[in-house]
């Protein structure tokens, strides 16, 4: 193996990684600002109330994109098991 196709490898998986966090992060991104934006509104200043709605909103997104992101990451390790043999 040299080093073209270390680093090939290198960005696939950290390509393929940043696109399953996507949605996770995108959207606990959306509800903390939302959440920001009326505790600013209301002058509530409570570190906590960010955290649930948080929490929540991450278990609704691994309910919904978690099919998709499992599915994703067992294509992207198929397709590096099927090409060990010609890394070697």
């Amino acid at each position: 193996m040299n080093t073209d196709v270390a680093l090939g490898l290198s960005q696939d998986v950290l390509w393929t990684s940043a696109i399953i966090a996507a949605p996770i992060l995108g959207v606990a991104l959306v509800v903390g600002l939302i959440i920001s934006i009326i505790q600013v509104v209301t002058q509530i200043q409570e570190m906590t109330l960010t955290f649930v709605p948080k929490i929540l909103a991450i278990v609704v997104v691994i309910f919904a994109f978690g099919p998709w992101m499992l599915s994703t990451l067992t294509t992207y390790a198929e397709n590096l098991y099927k090409s060990i043999p010609g890394l070697i």
